[in-house]
């Protein structure tokens, strides 16, 4: 399974980091027409503030520059004397691009990242403090977000940046195998064990049908072990790699092939090529697998019905949250413009209907009216599910060393594919090894 949303958890340079400047300040702040109002009513904009903003994007490459271009049009129809200049990037060169400008001193105004890579912006003092510009703002209600969302960029309590777009992954499900075997769907209520048990009945080793299928890695393993109350971290940022709880959640991933045998064997060559889990799917041989909703479009034509459930969880329900944050830079001398610009952009009914129109990924918006259009898009016939995962999303555990943010995912990865790999090599070895290995990123 693919599970990495194209473009919003690529790594940050950590050379170019390291030449960033710190400690930047703001240049001003106001208040600003509601997010439900800008497009509408362009006389709400208080003055002309005849300034130009350079916004530098890369998830509109590829299919979506004419969405952002009329997009940016309408925010400047609303907001007389404010130009957008946008430049967009293909991801592979973004962050490459975004940090070199950054390093020189003169970043863009306003700029997309990742959440993984926002924490490392945010930590090096990178971004303006949006704060007292929206405490100022009296008409800007947090609640146009779904809450959680917005929280996620949040860094040491203070707003640095607002969620533009998310993707996360539901629990796919293939009704006429359900139907076959008179198994009921998956509903939010279910479990682990309801899904083991559900499983059991639709395994058929014979036609090579198997019941549910997740991956063993590390984004997997971080929303697996917190279903289970775990997490990679304690609140107060130690290493909480080899607790009971995610110990527990490892094995759990693992028997389901070699103890109950409703996945695939962990030595299939099969399911360790790329998209081989989605292809499965499609070709009807897994009725239950954990994907990203990024999927949508390549199962519409499947040649069965298929829908979408909450993932089960075993003491909570924990759904992976990958989203592409609007930020704005701490030495930007237009805050109050580029304030405006990305309240537009990732909340107001003119930007947010034209996204979902044109199918350019899934806004956060908390308003069901102005999401209806997107739950309608079918199938899977479920959509509101998609939503409902933010109620209990994981943020990518960076942790207290967001820089290291690669170097955790191999060290832990490591240690999951020697216990996916080694049938002799337990669940607490593995884990007991990761926590070793992360003590000494922590503490080199």
């Amino acid at each position: 399974m693919k599970i990495v949303k194209k473009g919003s958890i690529l790594l940050v340079s950590a050379g170019l980091l390291v030449s960033m400047a710190t400690g930047c300040s703001s240049s001003g702040s106001g208040s600003s027409s509601s997010p439900k109002e800008g497009a509408s009513n362009p006389a709400q904009t208080e003055k002309k503030e005849n300034v130009t903003l350079k916004f530098l994007q890369f998830t509109a490459n590829g299919s979506q520059e004419q969405t952002l271009k009329d997009m940016i049009q309408a925010f400047e129809t609303a907001n007389p004397g404010i130009k957008v200049d946008p430049e967009i990037v293909d991801y592979n060169n973004y962050y490459t691009k975004l940090n070199t400008e950054i390093a020189s001193g003169s970043p863009p105004d306003v700029f997309e990242v990742g959440y993984e890579n926002f924490v490392t912006y945010a930590a090096k003092n990178t971004l303006l403090d949006l704060t007292p510009v929206i405490a100022k703002d009296t008409a800007f209600k947090p609640e146009a977000f779904k809450g959680l969302a917005y929280d996620a960029f949040k860094y040491q309590g203070k707003q640095y940046g607002l969620v533009e777009d998310f993707s996360d992954v539901v629990l796919f499900y293939n009704k006429d195998l359900f139907d076959k075997a008179q198994v009921k769907y998956p509903d939010a209520n279910w479990t682990w064990k309801d899904e083991l048990a559900a499983a059991e009945k639709l395994t058929d080793a014979k036609n090579g049908v198997w019941g549910t299928y997740s991956p063993i890695q590390f984004y997997e393993f971080y929303k697996t072990i917190a279903q289970n109350g775990g997490g990679i971290w304690s609140a107060d940022g130690k290493p909480t790699v080899n607790s009971k709880q995610n110990i527990e959640a490892l094995n759990w991933m693992l028997d389901k092939a070699r103890k109950y045998k409703v996945s695939p064997p962990l030595n299939d060559d099969t399911f360790n090529q790329p998209d081989a889990d989605l292809n499965a799917f499609k070709s009807g041989k897994i009725a239950m697998l954990r994907a990203g909703i990024w999927n949508f479009g390549r199962f519409a034509d499947a040649p069965f019905k298929w829908d979408i459930a909450l993932e089960p969880g075993n003491t909570q329900k924990a759904h992976h949250f990958f989203a592409d944050g609007l930020v704005v830079a701490g030495k930007t001398k237009n805050a109050d413009a580029a304030w405006k610009f990305i309240k537009f952009l990732s909340s107001d009914p003119a930007a947010v209907n034209e996204r979902i129109a044109k199918g350019w990924s899934v806004p956060a918006v908390s308003d069901e009216k102005v999401m209806d259009a997107y739950y309608k898009q079918t199938p899977p016939e479920s959509k509101k599910v998609v939503t409902d995962a933010l109620n209990s999303l994981v943020l990518p555990p960076v942790g207290p060393i967001p820089e290291k943010w690669s170097d955790l995912q191999k060290t832990i990865g490591d240690e999951l594919d020697k216990a996916k790999l080694k049938p002799d090599y337990t669940a607490e070895q593995a884990l007991n090894a990761a926590q070793e290995k992360v003590l000494k990123l922590v503490n080199p």
